[in-house]
Order: structure tokens, then C-alpha cells, then sequence
């Protein structure tokens, strides 16, 4: 599909609390048992070698502490934290001075914001919510950094984007529109990352191991559909992305694919914070990595939209779905769909694998 907008990534042819693994945010935990070829990955992606790779894995993971204290101490003015990998920063805006000095305490830079998260969040509610909405808004999510909600607009609909969120009595500066965006499509194409076939006509990838199977994207079957190795036994789409497949007869395991031959360990499920870098295993293109552009990002696809997904400059391609993605070796969701390919980058989203264990009761498989 080249450039095209690719979509979906599917080529044709319970309810009790998760049990996810949740290790500490230690430097030691945060490489321990990390794949060579995933830090080699990570290493190329960030010009650097395993050793810097493995230092910015550390950083990671207590950053991830540090955001956590910022959200808890900010309250209401919180707006966001993210990170700059290069200087070992972690960022956190707050639209207070009491919040931003919460935020410094805890040992992050404070940025004043005029918005708070929960305000662009109600924002992005009331889009989604509107039966107004024009089919020249493909997608829209939330810039931390910016402190404004990024509203994509395909070629040619600018103005029918710009008299839209006029209607939605947002501040000015809480909304911007991004002109030129591809529109998202499903990647159309019992380890992590490898294919599996759907009803013998389509093929995806499998996201992470659970006790009994493995999770998934949830445009990839519907309940009842065979697979290669099981049965669809719950999926959400359009809303959400996400279904699990059980596996009787075959063994899943806590590791995802590195198609080098090798696997890389799960360890746990641990959000990554905004600025990450991450790393995704599909069938169609093995290993890619990027950063984390943002969370709760809402995309249109022909078939409906889908809310509270990852937003990702990592690419991927048909056959990617539901796919890994991993920072470092804490699982941090199933790849959903996305625009571009990997030979010209793109933009990729992902369910986040924490509400899909939520949502089944599903216990992540670790190693």
C-alpha cells in the first residue's frame, strides 16, 4: 500500500481485576532480562550503542515514578508530564503555582499550562460526542507538550474543520488543527508479534501471552471466529480495539518475537511515560521503534472510531495487527492501525494492553 493510508492493519487472504505483573521502577529491574536484539533496536533508533539503550531504559522507568508523584501531588491543575530521553528530563505542566511546585518537589522541571489534562479531555468528549462530527477529522489526541488538543484534518478540510470546533466553544488556544493528515485504517494483513490467521481469509499478529491464550486487536475477529491456534472468545470494535483469543491446545508464553531468531522477555505492564521509546513486533515487518507521541488519542476509521488509544511515531504495516509494543520489557499495548509504511515512516496506534486485562480479567503471561 506505499504511502497510502493504510488503515487497519488485517491483510485478507470477564471482569475481575487484571492480574498484570506490575515490577518496580528500580534501575535493575528496568534492564533485567531486557532482549539483545530490543536494545539493538532501541540503540539504532537513538544513535547510540546497547550501553546508552540501557541507560535510557533506567531513566524510563523512574521517570515513570516521578510522573506518577507529579499526577498524585498535581490534582486538577495536573496537565501532563513527558520526557526529553536526550537530557534525562522529565517535564511535568500544571496550571498552578502550588501544582508546579508539587511537580519540581518531585523531581521533575515544571512547565506552566493554560489547560489542565482534564480540561482537554472533556474537550476531546465533546467532539467525539457530537453527531456533527465531519468526515474530514480523521483523528484527534492530546499534545502534553503543546498543552492543547491536535485535531487532524485530511487535504481539503480545513475549513469544514475550523467551523466545527468553532461549534465546540473551546478556548482558541485549546485546539489545533493539523491539515494534510492521512486517514488511519486498520493494518489489514504463542509468542508475541507472530502471525496467526483468521478464519482462513485474513492475518494478523498476536499482541501479548495470557493465562489460556493471547490478547489482540479487536478489528482482527469477533467473538466465536477461528484462528490458527483458537477461538475468539471476546472482541471490541469499533470503541475500542481489543479482544483475546483462547489457546487449549497450544502453550502461550511471556515473550514476544525479536524475528532474529530470538524472543524478548516479558516482564510486566508498566505505562511508559509520553517521549518513551518504544519498540513494536509484528508478522509483517519484525521490529520497529519509536517514541510515544501521546495517550487517550482518538482515531475515525471506516469502520467507527476508537477511543483512548497510544499514539506512536513507530511505523507499521498490513499484517501488524495486534502486534506487541514494548518499552523496554514492560508490555504497553496492541497495535491497532495507523497511516504510512516503513519505508517512509508513519504514525501508529495502540490499544493499551492494561484496560484489555481489565476489561476480560485476563493475567499477563511473564518470564
Amino acid at each position: 500500500m506505499g504511502a497510502a493510508a493504510l488503515g487497519l492493519f488485517l491483510t485478507t487472504a470477564a471482569t475481575a481485576p487484571a492480574l498484570a505483573q506490575t515490577p518496580t521502577s528500580s534501575p535493575d529491574a528496568a534492564v533485567d532480562g531486557v532482549d539483545a536484539q530490543l536494545l539493538e533496536a532501541m540503540a539504532a533508533d537513538l544513535g547510540t550503542d546497547v550501553s546508552g539503550a540501557q541507560d535510557v531504559l533506567r531513566f524510563q522507568a523512574d521517570a515513570a515514578g516521578t510522573a506518577d508523584d507529579v499526577a498524585a501531588a498535581a490534582g486538577d491543575a495536573f496537565a501532563g508530564t513527558w520526557l526529553d530521553e536526550s537530557t534525562r528530563t522529565v517535564y511535568a505542566a500544571a496550571t498552578t503555582d502550588a501544582a508546579r511546585e508539587a511537580a519540581a518537589d518531585a523531581g521533575a522541571v515544571p512547565v506552566a499550562a493554560e489547560h489542565s489534562l482534564d480540561d482537554l479531555e472533556a474537550i476531546a468528549a465533546k467532539l467525539e460526542a457530537s453527531p456533527a462530527l465531519p468526515d474530514v477529522i480523521p483523528s484527534w489526541w492530546i499534545d502534553v507538550e503543546q498543552n492543547d488538543l491536535v485535531v487532524d484534518v485530511v487535504a481539503g478540510g480545513d475549513q469544514a474543520a475550523a467551523d466545527f470546533v468553532a461549534t465546540l466553544g473551546a478556548p482558541a488556544d485549546a485546539v489545533r488543527l493539523e491539515t494534510g493528515a492521512e486517514a488511519p485504517e486498520t493494518f489489514a494483513t504463542i509468542q508475541g508479534g507472530i502471525a496467526y490467521n483468521i478464519n482462513n481469509q485474513s492475518r494478523c499478529s498476536v499482541g501479548f501471552a495470557v493465562q489460556g491464550g493471547f490478547v489482540t486487536a479487536g478489528h482482527c475477529g469477533d467473538a466465536g471466529d477461528s484462528t490458527t491456534y483458537g477461538t475468539f472468545q471476546g472482541s471490541s470494535f469499533p470503541g475500542n480495539d481489543y479482544a483475546w483469543v483462547s489457546t487449549p491446545n497450544h502453550t502461550p508464553v511471556g515473550s514476544v518475537s525479536n524475528y532474529s531468531g530470538g524472543s524478548v522477555a516479558v516482564k510486566g505492564s508498566t505505562a511508559a511515560a509520553v517521549g518513551a521509546t518504544v519498540c513494536r513486533s509484528g508478522s509483517t515487518t519484525g521490529w520497529h521503534c519509536g517514541q510515544i507521541q501521546g495517550y487517550n488519542s482518538t482515531v475515525r476509521y471506516a469502520e467507527g472510531s476508537v477511543s483512548g488509544l497510544i499514539r506512536t511515531n513507530v511505523c507499521a504495516e498490513p499484517g501488524d495487527s495486534g502486534g506487541s509494543l514494548l518499552a523496554g520489557n514492560q508490555a504497553q499495548g496492541v497495535t491497532s492501525g495507523g497511516s504510512g509504511d516503513c519505508t517512509n515512516g508513519g504514525t501508529t496506534y495502540f490499544q493499551p494492553v492494561n484496560e484489555i486485562l481489565q476489561n476480560y480479567g485476563l493475567r499477563l503471561l511473564t518470564s
